[in-house]
């Protein structure tokens, strides 16, 4: 299966309890930013660039739990920055394990196998580590010698603990889709959990040359959903045929909402137009016609899983033919 049986087991409980009470809108992935500080700084990063002057700061245990159960979504994304720079990671995490909250730790891999002995595998925890290309390339990227060979070390020594690991790759304007084959293949006989990608593209805080616009990019992400059928890719069939410009989504910007030291943050992941105190607050008077494509111009190039992955999962049931391709990929 692509995801684990208690996973998917959770997530359909979840959704058919919202449908049952009629819940408009509710979220089902938290994007938890615990720390904006990091050890790298990436050229396709716009964290660095927003949260410059305030990146010592950080969410308490405390916080973090109470945000969990104000959002109430089955999967959390602890996220930052760099999550192993927090001092309390190991707590954050295992507090969340104690919720049965299944937990996607993200990581750029750099302490990752120094920090290992902290945790325990748990069928609630995956490790995402950040890789965008081999060696060089990556390398590169992030903008330090040595990262991809300390990154891949410590997915080895996580997998041979006993921890469920998978990736995230990001796709530019300049990625050689056959080293992206060769990544994959690669990180496969490490006997890899999944392979998340997701398209590189210009918004508020960082716009540069490496991104792609949406009209390059139907052409550009064509080779991935190939991949899809060699590799246990993680994004959905439907969502990788809407980045090959195939299918067309609306965005569910509050699917994946974020909560970081200053609040929730609206209305999205890459968007920052206001901090809400509370999660009720965010949801409820956020004016969510506002944003999409063809509504706010910051929407137009965006093509990022947080905003329609969500929509794959919601819409799903209203088509046989995509209810069958969602099972078939489930279970390959």
């Amino acid at each position: 299966m692509r995801s684990s049986f208690k996973q998917t087991y959770s997530l359909t409980k979840y959704l058919i309890k919202n449908k049952i009470s009629s819940v408009k809108r509710f979220p089902l992935v938290l994007m938890l930013e615990i720390t904006h500080n990091c050890n790298l700084t990436c050229e396709g990063c716009g964290r660095i660039r927003e949260f410059k002057d305030t990146m010592d700061r950080m969410m308490s245990v405390e916080e973090c739990m109470h945000v969990a159960d104000e959002c109430g979504s089955p999967v959390i994304s602890v996220t930052g920055g760099e999550p192993f720079l927090h001092p309390d990671l190991d707590k954050i995490v295992n507090g969340l394990i104690s919720k049965k909250r299944h937990i996607y730790l993200c990581t750029n891999g750099i302490t990752l196998g120094d920090s290992l002995k902290k945790f325990k595998p748990s069928p609630y925890l995956n490790i995402n580590v950040h890789l965008d290309g081999l060696a060089e390339t990556h390398d590169r990227i992030v903008g330090a010698k040595g990262v991809f060979k300390k990154a891949t070390d410590a997915i080895k020594k996580a997998k041979q603990l006993g921890f469920k690991v998978c990736t995230n790759t990001t796709i530019y304007k300049d990625t050689d889709p056959k080293e992206i084959d060769e990544l994959f293949a690669f990180l496969t006989k490490m006997d890899i959990d999944g392979l998340l990608v997701s398209p590189g593209f210009s918004f508020e805080d960082n716009s540069n040359d490496v991104f792609i616009l949406k009209e390059e990019f139907y052409k550009k992400f064509s080779f991935i959903y190939e991949l899809s059928k060699k590799y246990k890719i993680m994004n959905t069939p439907i969502y990788l045929k809407f980045l090959k410009g195939e299918r067309d989504l609306m965005c569910t910007p509050w699917g994946n909402p974020t909560r970081n030291y200053l609040g929730w943050k609206g209305p999205c992941y890459l968007i920052t137009d206001a901090y809400f105190e509370t999660f009720k607050e965010f949801m409820d008077t956020t004016d969510w016609d506002r944003y999409g494509t063809g509504k706010d111009p910051r929407c137009r190039n965006c093509m990022m899983h947080c905003g329609f992955e969500p929509t794959v999962v919601l819409e799903t049931g209203k088509s046989f033919k995509d209810v069958y391709e969602m099972a078939r990929w489930s279970l390959s």
